[in-house]
């Protein structure tokens, strides 16, 4: 395998993992990408990928501002050739399946219910959504600023 090497001037990248790639992940990634002030690239992957991004966590992403229609569920093995600074798991099996990345300087694990199971009226699963989204981001905005004050005393 053939590492690409993270060029000069390139954003350390943030890699956030999750089984699926279909919620908690993408909603952690679009958080810490809008937080950062694209100080780090950031991107997200899954062990078992679903294949899609959930509808309701681009709804309550949109309720934010912050627009993850784009992204796309992706495999883990798409980074493996890639220099990764820090590997963030949201949820246990992610965390068990993770394997180490080349040049992988940081791993953290913050584990988020699924709200993809969760039940009950729209309204219900929406909430649900909803809270675990404003727990992502209390967590991966806190990353943030912290990222920034390292980053401002460099």
């Amino acid at each position: 395998m053939l590492l690409i090497p993270r060029g000069m001037n390139a954003k350390p990248l943030v890699l956030i993992l999750c089984t699926g790639n279909s919620c908690r992940s993408h909603l952690a990634e679009g958080i810490l990408r809008a937080a950062s002030a694209d100080l780090i690239e950031v991107a997200s992957a899954g062990s078992k990928p679903s294949g899609f991004v959930h509808s309701k966590s681009i709804e309550v992403m949109k309720e934010l501002g912050i627009d993850i229609s784009d992204h796309r569920s992706k495999h883990l093995d798409e980074f493996l050739n890639r220099q990764v600074d820090t590997v963030i798991t949201v949820c246990g099996n992610a965390d068990q399946a993770c394997p180490m990345f080349p040049g992988q300087v940081h791993r953290y694990h913050w584990g988020f219910d699924d709200p993809a199971h969760a039940t009950g009226s729209e309204k219900e699963i929406l909430n649900v959504f909803r809270k675990v989204r404003d727990q992502i981001k209390l967590v991966f905005e806190a990353y943030a600023a912290g990222i920034k004050l390292g980053m401002a005393a460099r």
